[in-house]
Order: C-alpha cells, then sequence, then structure tokens
C-alpha cells in the first residue's frame, strides 16, 4: 500500500480495469458528486472489445440550457435505444466468453430498467460489480468539489480514454489475462470491467490485485 489511505474517483460506466484496481486495493474509494460533467471520459461511457476491435458504449445525458451541471443531478436521456443496443453489442462481444452466462443475469437489468440520474445509475452498476467481485472497499460520496479527503490521491481526471489525458500512475501495470480475440488483436489492455468479468469470472478480483503496484 502506498502512504495515501484512499483514492479520489469520478463516477464511471462500467469503469475500466485500472479504476476497478484502485477499489480492490484500497479500503476507501471516495467518489466525486459535485463536479461538472465532462465530456469524452469514463463518466458516462465504458470500452469492450469487439470482433472487430474496441467498441465504446455511450451513455447519452440530457442537454438543458445550463451546461455546467453537477454529476449528481445530470439526467439519463432516452431519445434512442441506448439499452438495447449496449447490451446487444455486449452479447455480441462476450457470449462465447468462458463466464458470460453466469454473470448475465446480474448485469442485464440495467439494460431494462430506466435509471434517473447518470450518478446512481454508475454508483449500482459498481456497488454490483463489487459484489460480485466480493471487494469490500468502502464507497463514500464526496460532500464538496475541490475539497480532497487528507491521505487521499486524487485521481478524479487521470483515468481517462483519451490516452493523452491518463495521468502518471506508478501504481497501475496492466496484466494479460484471456480475451475473446486475443488470437486476432492479441492482449488489449484496460478495457471495461465487462471484459475482466466476462474473460476471467472469480479469478478477476486477483487479477486487479495483481495490476496494482505497491
Amino acid at each position: 500500500m502506498t502512504q495515501e489511505n484512499g483514492i479520489l474517483l469520478s463516477t464511471a460506466y462500467f469503469a475500466p480495469v485500472r479504476y476497478f484496481s484502485k477499489l480492490a486495493a484500497y479500503p476507501e474509494i471516495h467518489i466525486e458528486q459535485h463536479e461538472h460533467f465532462i465530456k469524452q471520459t469514463y463518466r458516462n461511457r465504458t470500452v469492450i472489445l469487439g470482433a472487430n476491435g474496441p467498441i465504446p458504449l455511450i451513455v447519452p445525458v440530457e442537454k438543458g440550457r445550463e451546461q455546467k451541471i453537477k454529476i449528481k443531478d445530470l439526467r439519463i436521456a432516452y431519445d434512442e435505444e441506448w439499452q438495447r443496443n449496449h447490451w446487444r453489442t455486449i452479447f455480441s462481444a462476450y457470449n462465447s466468453s468462458p463466464f458470460f452466462e453466469y454473470y448475465a443475469d446480474d448485469l442485464e437489468p440495467f439494460f431494462q430498467k430506466k435509471s434517473v440520474f447518470l450518478f446512481d445509475f454508475n454508483q449500482q452498476i459498481t456497488g454490483t460489480i463489487l459484489e460480485i467481485l466480493e471487494i469490500p472497499t468502502q464507497l463514500i460520496l464526496t460532500e464538496s468539489f475541490e475539497q480532497i479527503p487528507d491521505n487521499c490521491a486524487n485521481f478524479r481526471e487521470k483515468i481517462s480514454p483519451k490516452a493523452h489525458r491518463n495521468g502518471d500512475d506508478p501504481n497501475f501495470t496492466a496484466q494479460p489475462y484471456t480475451q475473446v480475440f486475443s488470437e486476432k488483436f492479441g492482449f488489449v489492455p484496460d478495457l471495461s470491467i465487462l471484459d475482466l468479468l466476462f474473460n476471467e469470472g472469480p479469478s478477476a478480483h486477483t487479477v486487479l490485485m495483481d495490476c496494482f503496484q505497491k
């Protein structure tokens, strides 16, 4: 463990492996709920691996007149059938993976029920994944913005789908694991937790711990 006792993270939609490696390694995780929504981040997108390569899945959000809206107040948009499209894409990518059928019943409801707020939706997903992986970390919601808890590393902007935005992270090294399309693409690191879960099942927790470098 590093000198920090916890990590401050943004909310995330089926967050990537690096994000979950923090959840597995630290006893306390602070989740930012008072920041303004930032586009093109994991806050409303995830990246899985399909037959033609990485696929971004984006949750559409409502656009009000006031763009500077707190993430906890941001509503999900349902003008398009994104839930059905996401699940179809996930099914197509992972239905042949070793553990898809094992976890599908736990995850498919997220693509059926219509949640109102993105933040709540993400928290429910993250909580379910933590239960599946038997990760006991405590998630603590921030009380205000820019107030970083004592002995807590700020990673709100350091885990990004944009490679040039990723911050330095000496505590993470992607550990290869078997992927459905590895023969075609080789190992693709730091995809959605869905990729690790469907491919490795109960061993996913061990992979996450191996990714964390003390």
